[in-house]
């Protein structure tokens, strides 16, 4: 959100790809041990420290429902939402495609 924050109370660790959406894509069909391991993936851009005002208005949306506010940051938000999905070879709908094209296009 561009801010500056100084009590780590103000942070949370939000999923990227938002656990309900990768259920929804693909997930679902995955053993336990691999939808844990996405859940703590922190090797790819999967979880990520944000406001928790951020994480509330994001809440489980994709792309398709919600936005970064800093639209500098559309460009590096769709990249690594691009990269996740792709790591787990998880579905995007045809609205999900729609809102990254619009956010890539800023790249």
């Amino acid at each position: 959100d561009g801010a500056t924050w100084t009590a780590a109370s103000d942070l949370d660790i939000d999923h990227l790809v938002p656990l309900s959406n990768a259920w929804k894509s693909g997930a679902a069909a995955w053993t336990t041990p691999q939808r844990q391991a996405f859940a703590n993936d922190l090797t790819n851009p999967q979880l990520l420290a944000v406001t928790d005002n951020v994480n509330e208005s994001k809440s489980d949306s994709g792309p398709e429902d919600w936005k970064p506010e800093l639209k500098s940051y559309w460009c590096t938000y769709a990249k690594m939402w691009v990269k996740v999905k792709g790591v787990y070879d998880l579905t995007i709908t045809s609205a999900e495609k729609s809102a990254l094209t619009t956010m890539l296009d800023t790249c």
